[in-house]
């Protein structure tokens, strides 16, 4: 009998982000803040992937993201889907897409933004131009790469 093995255990009920390329995992969960749930977190790094070669996977025990929050995910990671986990069956499966706005993820890279010194949200506008996907600050309407916004 041929027994499958896999390198990343299973969760009873919860989250799992899976096909995010390899080295993404670390920035999805420092951008997302899914450390702060207080949930058991696994993540596994390069692991083997027919579609993709390689890939990262993070699995968040006891945790439901909504289509709005994996949409949030399309940043780092388009080709991602997000799999919700119950009595340790997939019940639901979603492919994720950029959307038009993500807000209190991302913190303007303008440093002369009103919003740093002010108690609001931050909010951006999303758009893709030449497969290069921008973002525009709501408040200072300054147009940064996605790259930049992530590090900010």
């Amino acid at each position: 009998m041929d027994k499958k093995q896999y390198s990343v255990e299973a969760i009873e009920n919860g989250t799992v982000i899976d096909h995010i390329p390899a080295g993404k995992g670390l920035a999805i969960l420092r951008q997302f803040k899914l450390l702060h749930y207080g949930s058991a977190v696994t993540v596994g790094f390069n692991l083997p992937s027919q579609t993709q070669g390689s890939k990262d996977i993070i699995k968040i025990s006891g945790v439901r993201l909504d289509g709005k929050a994996a949409n949030r995910l399309a940043l780092f990671a388009p080709e991602a889907t997000v799999n919700v986990i119950e009595d340790f069956k997939v019940v639901q499966k979603m492919n994720i897409a950029l959307p038009d706005v993500i807000a209190e993820v991302f913190r303007c890279p303008n440093s002369n933004c009103a919003s740093h010194g002010e108690p609001v949200s931050s909010r951006f506008y999303v758009k893709t131009q030449n497969n290069q996907t921008r973002l525009k600050c709501h408040y200072c309407e300054k147009t940064f790469s996605r790259d930049s916004v992530a590090e900010a």
